[in-house]
């Protein structure tokens, strides 16, 4: 089995047109390591997530099968074989 990483659409053009990763679970086994992995192949969509001292940027919200990685262990959440993360960026605007 393996993880899978969701990004939003509008994250799309950082990921070659890509929405959606299937991680090894052996490569992701918490959320630093699943956004790592995705981030090697596809810098700039990790630049996106993370500021350049590798923490979430503030608009950017990281779910494990629907809990708020905020409210559980942040980027050392565990993931495991099956689970989902699901990367939300806030949009602004008016």
């Amino acid at each position: 089995m393996s993880v899978t990483v969701v990004v939003p659409s509008v994250l799309a053009p950082a990921s070659g047109g890509r929405t959606q990763f299937e991680l090894p679970d052996a490569s992701a086994r918490s959320v630093r390591e699943a956004l790592d992995a995705v981030g090697r192949d596809y810098p700039v969509l990790g630049r996106r997530i993370r500021d350049e001292r590798g923490e979430l940027r503030r608009h950017v919200n990281i779910y494990v099968d629907g809990e708020d990685v905020r409210r559980a262990g942040g980027l050392a959440t565990p993931v495991a074989a099956g689970q989902e993360v699901l990367v939300i960026q806030s949009i602004a605007g008016g």
